[in-house]
Order: C-alpha cells, then sequence, then structure tokens
C-alpha cells in the first residue's frame, strides 16, 4: 500500500456528497489525495457536470448515479455508497464501464437494530400516543392497551446482517424469536426459522422489515400480508420504502387490524430537509414516524466513513475489489519489485489468450496473475517486471475488448 500509483495521487479527485463524515475526507487527504465535500445531493444535470474530472464520487441515500452520470464521468475509477443500499446506483451500468461500487454493508447494523428494539417497547406501551398527549397538556394515565415486550414473538423478515442483530437483542429482552429469509441462514442464540413469510405473519406480535429492495420485495406486504397478521400485531419497517403498501397499512390501522407500526422508509421522501412530507400515516394512533434515521448515529456515520474510504482507497492503490457490489473480486499482494497491471474487459472468449500473447511478445515476466469474471466482464490483476510494464499496459488498453486498464508502480 505505500507504494506510489504510476498516476499522481496529488492529481486523483475525490467529490463527496451529503455531508458525509468528515473521517473519510481525512482518510482520503491521509492518502495524498484532492477532496472535495458538499453538503448536499446534486441533481442529475448538475452532477453530470460535476463529474467529468472526478475519479472516485461518494454518495450517501438521495444521490442518483444514473448511466448519464457514470457515462460524463471520463475518469471514474470507483463509486462509493456510504450507505447500505446501492439502489441509486445504476451498478449494472458501472459494471459495464469497469467502475466498481463499494458499500457499507455492516457499519450500521447496530444503529438500526436499536431502533427497532426502542421502536418495539414504545409501540408495546403506546408511548408516542402518551408523549404527544402530555406535549399537548393532557394527563393520560392507563394501563390499558400497554404490555411488555417480554414473552413476545418478534417476526423477523430478512435474516441478514440487520436481522440477526435485531434478534440477539429482543432475544436478550426475553422475546421469542421467528425469522423468514429466502435463504437458509443460521439462526442466532434461540431464535427460530420459519418456513415461509405466512407463517411469521401468523405467529409475530411484532413483524420487522430487513430486506433490499428487489422487485421480489416490491411491496410484499399489503392487504393480504396485512390480514394474515395476528390481530393487534404491529408492524416495522427500516429497510425500503417500496416494501410496504403504505395505503393498506393506514386502513389496516384505521380499522384496528393493526395495533400500530414504526416507518422509518417511504416510497416517495423528500430530497432535503427543508421539503414537506406527506404520508397517509400522518395522525394515526399508535404510529411511529421516523425520517429515514435508522442507520444515523455518529457512531454508525464514522464507522461508514471509515468502512467506505477504506475500500475505495484499496482499490486505488492495489486494485482490491473483494468489497464491491457489482464487479468481480480480487485482492493479492503486491510482488516485490514489479509493476501491477489492472485491465477490465467484456468477458468474451480469446481475451487472456491475447493478453497473454502481449506478454510473451515483450518478453516480460509475469510474477502473478489472477484473473476473475461475471457473466459480463473479466478483472485481469497482473504483476509483471518493470522494465516493459508501460508497453504491455498500453498494448492491453490497445485491445479491442478492453474497457479500462491502468498500471500501479
Amino acid at each position: 500500500m505505500s507504494q506510489v500509483t504510476s498516476f499522481p495521487k496529488a492529481e486523483i479527485k475525490i467529490l463527496l456528497l451529503e455531508n458525509i463524515h468528515p473521517v473519510a475526507a481525512e482518510a482520503f487527504r491521509a492518502e495524498g489525495f484532492q477532496v472535495e465535500l458538499l453538503k448536499g445531493a446534486l441533481p442529475e444535470s448538475e452532477l453530470v457536470e460535476r463529474v467529468a474530472d472526478v475519479h472516485v464520487l461518494g454518495i450517501r441515500s438521495k444521490t442518483q448515479v444514473t448511466p448519464a452520470v457514470l457515462e460524463a464521468g471520463r475518469r471514474l475509477l470507483s463509486v462509493g455508497a456510504f450507505c447500505i443500499g446501492t439502489n441509486q446506483i445504476a451498478t449494472a451500468a458501472a459494471n459495464h464501464r469497469g467502475v466498481p461500487v463499494f458499500n457499507a454493508p455492516f457499519s450500521n447494523t447496530r444503529s438500526v437494530a436499536e431502533l427497532i428494539l426502542a421502536e418495539i417497547v414504545m409501540l408495546s406501551r403506546r408511548l408516542g400516543d402518551r408523549s404527544r398527549e402530555v406535549h399537548e397538556g393532557t394527563w393520560n394515565k392507563v394501563a390499558v392497551g400497554s404490555h411488555e415486550v417480554r414473552g413476545k414473538t418478534i417476526g423477523i423478515v430478512g435474516y441478514g446482517h440487520i436481522g440477526t442483530q435485531v434478534g440477539v437483542l429482543a432475544e436478550a429482552f426475553g422475546m421469542q424469536v421467528v425469522f423468514y429469509d429466502i435463504v437458509a441462514k443460521l439462526p442466532m442464540g434461540n431464535n427460530r426459522a420459519m418456513a415461509s413469510l405466512e407463517d411469521v405473519l401468523a405467529a409475530s406480535d411484532f413483524v420487522t422489515l430487513h430486506v433490499p429492495e428487489t422487485p421480489q420485495t416490491r411491496m410484499m406486504i399489503g392487504p393480504a400480508e396485512l390480514a394474515h397478521m395476528k390481530k393487534g400485531a404491529c408492524l416495522l419497517n427500516a429497510s425500503r420504502g417500496t416494501v410496504v403498501d403504505i395505503d393498506a397499512l393506514s386502513a389496516a390501522i384505521r380499522e384496528g387490524r393493526c395495533g400500530g407500526a414504526a416507518v422509518d422508509v417511504y416510497p416517495e421522501e423528500p430530497e432535503t430537509n427543508s421539503g414537506g412530507f406527506q404520508s397517509a400515516l400522518r395522525g394515526l394512533p399508535n404510529v411511529i414516524l421516523t425520517p429515514h434515521i435508522g442507520g444515523s448515529t455518529e457512531e454508525a456515520q464514522e464507522a461508514i466513513g471509515r468502512e467506505v474510504s477504506g475500500s475505495l482507497i484499496k482499490y486505488i492503490n492495489a486494485g482490491a475489489t473483494t468489497a464491491a457490489v457489482n464487479f468481480p473480486h480480487i485482492e493479492c499482494p503486491f510482488s516485490k519489485g514489479a509493476h501491477r497491471i489492472l485491465n477490465v474487459h467484456r468477458n468474451v472468449p480469446g481475451v487472456l489468450r491475447d493478453i497473454n500473447k502481449i506478454v510473451s511478445d515483450h518478453n516480460a515476466n509475469i510474477r502473478a496473475q489472477t484473473l476473475a469474471t461475471d457473466p459480463d466482464i473479466g478483472y485481469l490483476v497482473m504483476d509483471l517486471d518493470q522494465d516493459v510494464s508501460q508497453d504491455v499496459k498500453r498494448a492491453i488498453g490497445n485491445l479491442p475488448t478492453s474497457i479500462k486498464t491502468r498500471i500501479l508502480f
């Protein structure tokens, strides 16, 4: 990692949007990169202009990295999503342009899990209503409809990084934990897997959603699923706004079939903090609405800043892609005294043959060579003798199958 890239580090430009934690900028500056920070997101038209000479773009959840943005980023090496989700990025288009995308799948899991458990207690005690009443000057000291969470059943839909953390914390509260995931998962503690989503809905006093945004999860909780839940059970969603039919949830709460809800994500969200917010859930009893803050703790944002900036630095300095969400995974140590060529190419027959012929024609000695592919692209990392590395890099870059080629000294 101490080796100098062939392109001067002082000329590598990093653009960080959406008030990314300062620890990320500090890490990039420590490497000698240029860093520009912006507090807000940028619309596509403005981002297309700003990204033209940027090497690394860092965003959070509101910036849309569209195919047009990627096309305008002629020097773009990588995109960093300083959050969990990457649905705001055209990852397939980035893949085709040889641009790996890195995110932070681990860093805010605890923050989201703690929020879910806090909201379960709030819903069980109807604390949102009691707090609002006292603020309005009403003293309503009642026990009716207020319960402990101990002994109740929580159903977790999506048993990944966050879901497993929720299960561990819920069990510590004395709750029974059941879960459903489309992939077989090893249960934590006494958590129990169930065979179907319907089984989880029918068994749970609280249902919490922790799934990605995919065609399969879009509107996965609608009228039929809400009707399948226990009468009086509560729904929590801190995953993606498109997962729940908000109108159906509103109707279930108004009719008394659903006992309450805690919602942190919405199908449509304001682009800025000054934007107005409308939802059919506003004003309903025992409904907690939060502005997409599940992972918004200082601890989580700092951890995300470190995780994503670390992945981006490893890619810039060594070509490591093991943390990328849309790219073949490679990470290998430098060969001492060698230069490293990184080549992204279309995954068609004969590419490695052509590359090795170039190496052979230049009488170069390969110290190490690793190739990984996906259905669309191949990613080659090759360490070879220094004396011919520039000529080999140039020839490989000129192959009609090559998408992006760079060299590291």
